[in-house]
């Protein structure tokens, strides 16, 4: 029974001196008041301050995106492509959705732009996509290239449009 009381003094005297040592060492130190190094006023009105300027608002990437083909108004027929350039977030396993709306606001083509290089960049990666409009829709449209959101927030939705009109 010696040994157990003895056991258990040991341990109770070990955590004591864990938790002071936890105390004492995880407190920050205070600065002493006998410190020698003191500032003046006139040393703290000569202190430079640097100035804080506000980050630049950020832009969509939608901003980014460069369309070669079909530059906006141009007509184009029942199957056309679509190039350019986007940024590599803008893609998500290499492609994103191209869509084309008639000008009542229905989809009459749906699609995806393929990455021609490597897409996991943030630099601008060149794009491909072949357009078939189906149910033979002919006058303006507007030709609709999405971010591809996977997540499906809505602070991801990103997209460009681009009048076009279909002969």
């Amino acid at each position: 029974m010696g040994n157990f009381i003895w056991s258990v003094i040991v341990i109770f005297l070990l955590v004591i001196i864990g938790v002071l040592g936890w105390i004492i060492f995880a407190q920050p130190a205070s600065p002493s008041a006998s410190s020698s190094a003191t500032t003046t006023p006139s040393e703290v009105s000569e202190a430079t301050t640097p100035e804080l300027t506000p980050p630049a608002p950020e832009q969509p990437l939608s901003a980014r995106v460069q369309v070669s083909l079909p530059v906006s108004g141009s007509e184009v027929g029942s199957t056309f492509e679509v190039t350019g350039q986007a940024p590599g977030n803008w893609y998500f396993e290499a492609s994103f959705p191209v869509m084309v709306r008639d000008k009542d606001g229905n989809k009459i083509a749906r699609t995806h732009a393929q990455a021609q290089t490597d897409w996991m960049t943030t630099e601008l990666v060149t794009f491909k996509s072949t357009v078939t409009i189906e149910g033979g829709y002919k006058g303006p449209a507007d030709l609709i290239l999405l971010r591809d959101n996977p997540s499906g927030l809505p602070e991801n939705d990103d997209s460009i449009t681009i009048p076009i009109v279909i002969k």
